[in-house]
């Protein structure tokens, strides 16, 4: 945390020294401001970063129990892909070949959607800001975000069809267009009786329980934490941490003065015990305020994000594995012991 932010507190030491200066040596005693609205601006700022941290944690949560909803919903597609298809109401039986190709397209296609849908929420919005800090590009360039450095027609080249792939591709929501393929190919199968209709139902259920999360996922992505508060609690803790050292350093020549008959040498420089309690007071606050707005865009790409790639490449994985279907890809790698 301290490395994370040094830059800060570096300022704050300076900012917090200069009034020290100005109304001890240069002897400018009329420099100050009196404690008590500092004090109220303070409290009013504790309230407005609580609550912006508040509706942060909020949103990160939310989306984890979206991605959370993901991983179930995809176990639960993959037992239908395996058990609702079958010959048993079939007119024309399909062949073991023919039955493994089915289910193999619409279990690759779900892996498709997944790449689609991640790449999507990796996309950069204007208010996705973070990582524009200093010390967070220091981060961001020591992790590993897969969408960053992947190209999503060459991930998604393996698991769709030359035809299917233009096609998605052509679309502005890609993963939109991956779930409508999906239900036209459980349609066909329906229609050859493949599939039997109730089962069909559960399974077009099952696409659009598919829909309803991509649109929870899209609606944190698509929408910011409100501005306003963004950006009121940051001026406000910059006005704060300007007021805070003119309020500080009368208060410590103060009690300078009141230890002067017990500790005179002590005394004459008590006033400097101002500068470091400015900036620890200052350091508090600002990094509360950081670590609120860095939480504020879970798909932002930074080290405090929902690790949505890790997420749907476990979910590859394990139906990868049930169905003994394909190369089963390496995990993401977690530098940092982040997991993207």
């Amino acid at each position: 945390m301290v490395i994370w932010t040094r830059w800060e507190i570096l300022g704050f030491l300076v900012l917090a020294t200069v009034p020290v200066v100005l109304y001890h040596v240069l002897g400018m005693e009329w420099l100050k401001i009196p404690w008590t609205p500092v004090a109220l601006v303070g409290t009013a700022v504790a309230f407005m970063i609580g609550f912006q941290n508040n509706a942060a944690y909020g949103r990160i949560w939310e989306a984890r129990q979206i991605w959370g909803g993901i991983v179930n919903a995809s176990r639960t597609f993959g037992i239908m892909i395996q058990d609702m298809i079958t010959n048993e109401y079939t007119d024309e039986p399909l062949k073991d070949e023919e039955m493994q190709e089915h289910r193999r397209l619409l279990l690759e296609r779900h892996f498709a959607w997944l790449t689609a849908l991640r790449h999507a929420m990796r996309q950069p919005r204007p208010w996705e800001t973070s990582q524009n800090h200093v010390t967070n590009r220091e981060w961001q360039d020591s992790i590993c975000t897969p969408e960053r450095h992947l190209d999503l027609r060459k991930e998604l080249t393996p698991l769709l069809s030359e035809e299917e792939l233009e096609g998605v591709l052509s679309k502005a929501n890609q993963p939109t267009a991956i779930l409508f393929l999906q239900s036209g190919h459980l349609r066909k199968l329906k229609e050859r009786k493949a599939i039997w209709e109730f089962s069909f139902l559960e399974m077009e259920g099952l696409i659009k329980e598919l829909f309803e999360l991509q649109g929870k996922s899209e609606r944190i992505k698509n929408f910011p934490y409100p501005r306003q508060f963004a950006t009121l609690g940051c001026d406000f803790v910059r006005v704060f941490v300007l007021m805070l050292p003119f309020a500080l350093v009368p208060e410590f020549a103060k009690l300078g003065m009141e230890v002067s008959e017990s500790f005179p040498m002590v005394s004459a420089h008590f006033v400097w015990l101002s500068v470091p309690m400015t900036a620890l007071v200052a350091w508090v606050f600002n990094t509360m305020h950081r670590i609120g707005t860095t939480g504020e865009n879970p798909f932002e790409g930074t080290v405090n994000d929902v690790p949505i790639s890790t997420i749907s490449r476990g979910i590859e994985i394990d139906l990868r594995q049930q169905f003994d279907c394909g190369e089963i890809p390496e995990a993401f790698p977690a530098l940092r012991a982040v997991q993207m």
